[in-house]
Parts: structure tokens; sequence; C-alpha cells
């Protein structure tokens, strides 16, 4: 898994735009949860499609980010949690267990 670091609010602006082009996902973590370390596990088994970048959020250490991100995608914050942007809105999101490469793959292709 190829995770670029979201750490800044800025780069929100560069996941709406790059959305209109190509999806973008956003991974939310904690790094003090064990379901969110087994869910990003899960995650990073699967060979994720090249068509789609992968944003990783450690939202401890970044939680104004975070804040933001629910703010700008209108979405309810939660850990871990799983976003997809597409034309620059959250088109899919899923939270803890439910969180998979597969469905993530299905909502970018819907």
């Amino acid at each position: 898994m190829n995770w670029i670091k979201l750490e800044s609010e800025s780069q929100l602006d560069e996941i709406r735009t790059r959305s209109g082009s190509r999806p973008q996902v956003i991974f939310k973590h904690s790094i003090r949860c064990s379901t969110s370390a087994l869910v990003k596990n899960r995650l990073e088994r699967n060979q994720p499609p090249d068509s789609i970048d992968f944003y990783y959020l450690d939202l401890i250490n970044n939680r104004p980010v975070s804040n933001k991100i629910a703010d700008t995608f209108n979405v309810r914050h939660e850990s871990p949690q799983v976003l997809l942007i597409r034309d620059g809105k959250c088109v899919y999101e899923e939270s803890h267990m439910g969180i998979t490469m597969d469905e993530v793959i299905r909502a970018s292709e819907s």
C-alpha cells in the first residue's frame, strides 16, 4: 500500500481537486485503537487499484485535520473510517469492521 500522508487541512483542497479526475480515498486511523490497526492491516494486505489515491490520516496527531474532514465532506467523525471522494464530494463512507478493500473498489466503480 502506497499511502499518501494527510497531515494538513490544505491537502483537503488538493483532494477535492484531484477527485474530479480520479477517486480519492481517505483512511482515518487511530494509532491507539486495536480495531483501527486491524482494519489498516486488512487494507494493506490487498492490492489497491492504481486508479485510486489512498490518503492516510493519523487522527491522534492530526485532530484538526480530522475535524476539518468531517466539516468539509459533511460526515460524522468515526475511527477507523474510510471516505471515498469523487467530484469534490464524499460518495461513500464506512467505519470500523465494515471497511474492506473490495467495498472501496466497488464504490469507486459505481
